[in-house]
């Protein structure tokens, strides 16, 4: 699902809204998130998961194109895991179990 397709969603479900307001909604909820996972904190949707950030040491990487040695330097990469609730509806939606 992406962005215009989650909008559509809301003012199908929600018919006392209109489209400027839902935009509105979808945007500063998206602006919120990514607010608190840049000043290093964390997100808990109850049911549906939990978006925070792990940081990554700086390396030495390889452009795959050219094989030069290149610097990368530390970054905090984002991270989503999924509430039990949701783990339980994807798993049980799935008709064949998890190999492992």
């Amino acid at each position: 699902m992406i962005r215009s397709e989650l909008k559509s969603a809301l003012l199908e479900g929600n018919s006392t809204l209109n489209a400027k307001d839902v935009d509105a909604i979808v945007s500063v909820f998206f602006d919120e998130i990514i607010d608190r996972l840049s000043k290093g904190g964390r997100v808990e949707l109850r049911g549906f998961g939990t978006f925070t950030t792990r940081p990554q040491q700086a390396r030495t990487g390889r452009n795959p194109k050219t094989g030069v040695s290149v610097e990368v330097e530390a970054f905090r990469r984002p991270l989503f895991r999924a509430g039990r609730d949701l783990q339980i509806l994807l798993n049980a939606a799935s008709s064949s179990p998890l190999k492992r």
